[in-house]
Parts: structure tokens; sequence; C-alpha cells
């Protein structure tokens, strides 16, 4: 199993005493997306993004993150994930090779993670919802309805299942959740983007749908988040956190329903109220 965590002497400073013990702390380290690609038989490679990750599951980072920027739609669209193996490369391990199938779509103009660089980069929230929306209309017709007693018990349930988070208080988190409110995918990392992204890669590796499942994230709803959800088909996101205006925005638009401030038996549902019962 990949290290996620590293134990380091610290100095503990607690009112007038100070000691000396070891702490965990969450592995941070860049991982660099490179697609490859035929064009006119030549074989080309195109890095695409670079993003500080915690190392594992960095396939199903990749897959994840490549669905969200529109490049695969499903895993037919990538023949292979590798990390590199090129022995002149000093960061071999931190690199991953997306061979990819006639079938994608590359373009690297429209990679958000170029373009959606911050919260204040000055992309009109109009035609950011368009981008979107272009791609993935609304999400697909879904049976998913969710009690709102269960949806209550989400946090602790997402709280308990983090394991590196307990070790080392470092780490977003993901997960799906089924109809009963019941957690059945997790994943963890130092980027909230990234959690989910290794969430969604899994699923779409192992060709499961993901239109009867909700979406859980342990921080805030960005516009970002709901994007791939939104993409993903899946029809419920749930925060712990604040949605953004332009996340309401785009869950209205893509009709996806949206809950915010998830915590102490009360949350908000910001659009798609039908589907809590």
């Amino acid at each position: 199993m990949t290290e996620q965590s590293r134990q380091i002497p610290i100095v503990s400073v607690q009112a007038e005493v100070n000691s000396r013990r070891d702490d965990y702390v969450a592995i941070e380290e860049p991982l660099e997306i490179r697609a490859c690609f035929a064009v006119d038989g030549l074989d080309k490679v195109a890095p695409l993004a670079v993003t500080m990750r915690t190392p594992g599951q960095d396939f199903d980072l990749v897959a994840g993150f490549l669905h969200a920027e529109g490049v695969v739609r499903s895993a037919g669209d990538i023949f292979e994930l590798s990390h590199c193996q090129r022995p002149d490369e000093p960061h071999a391990g931190n690199i991953v090779n997306a061979l990819l199938m006639p079938s994608a779509t590359l373009e690297t103009r429209r990679l958000t993670r170029h373009v959606f660089t911050s919260s204040a980069c000055g992309v009109c929230g109009k035609t950011a919802i368009e981008d979107v929306l272009r791609y993935c209309p609304t999400v697909p017709a879904s049976s998913f309805v969710i009690d709102k007693r269960a949806i209550y018990q989400l946090p602790h349930q997402l709280l308990v299942a983090q394991k590196v988070f307990e070790e080392t208080g470092g780490l977003h988190a993901a997960a799906l959740v089924d109809a009963n409110g019941k957690l059945t995918l997790l994943r963890e990392d130092v980027g909230r983007h990234n959690a989910v992204d290794k969430l969604i890669g899994a699923c779409i590796r192992e060709k499961e749908a993901l239109q009867n499942v909700g979406l859980l994230v342990s921080g805030r709803a960005s516009f970002e988040l709901v994007q791939k959800a939104a993409l993903a088909g899946i029809p419920m996101l749930a925060a712990v956190g604040a949605p953004s205006s332009l996340a309401v925005s785009l869950a209205e638009s893509a009709g996806m329903t949206l809950i915010g401030f998830l915590r102490d038996n009360r949350f908000n549902i910001y659009a798609g109220a039908e589907r809590v019962e």
C-alpha cells in the first residue's frame, strides 16, 4: 500500500509546557498527468496538468481528472494507465501516462485546471456553466431519493471512515452514498478536487454507474465539485461546508440536488429538494 502519512518529530506547546514527541502528517507530492496518443501514425505525448496530491490511487485520480475535463467519457476511452518507466526521469513515480484511444477528445485549451485556476480568476459564471452543460446538459434520470434522517448521519459516517484523516488531521474526503445513507466508497487526499477525482475515477475504471448514488464531501461545495458530479451523472452533492453562488447556479441548471452546511443534525437544500424525503 502506498504511504499516505509520515511520522516526524515535533515540539508540542501547550500553555507553559513544551514537550517533544512524534506526530503524523499527510504526505503531499506533485503528480504530473501526461496524455499519450497517435496522430497520423506518430506517437505524441502532451503534458496536461500537475496537481499536488496524496500518493495512492493515482490511476483513479487520472481517470477522474480526464473525465472531468471531457477528455474521456468512459473506461473505453483509456487504453492504459501507467507510471512513467523512463530511467532518465528523476520523478518517474510521480508521473502517470494515460494512453488514450482514438475515441478520446483531447482539447488542452479547455482543461479547467488551467482555466479555473482560482475562485477569483475572472471567468464569467455564465460562460463557465454553459461550457459544462455543453458536455452534460442535465444529470440522467434517476430514482435516487434519500430520507433526511439518513442525511443527518452522513457526517459521522464520513469522519469514522477517514482513516488517514484520523491519523493526520490533514486530508479532505469524498464518498459515495446510497439511497439508504450508507457510504459505499471513500477516497482521501490533501486536495478536495483530487479526492473527488479519485472517487469518480475508481467507478469509471470499474464501469460502475453513478446515477443512483449521492456524493458527500468534507469541505465546501465549489463550482468545480458540482461540475465533476454533474459530468459523472451524480444526482446529489452534499457538503459539510457552504456552497458558492456559481455552484448553486450550476446545480439548478443541471437538475442536481445540492446540500450544504450538513452538520449538527441540520442542513440546507439549495437545489433539487424533491430528492430529499
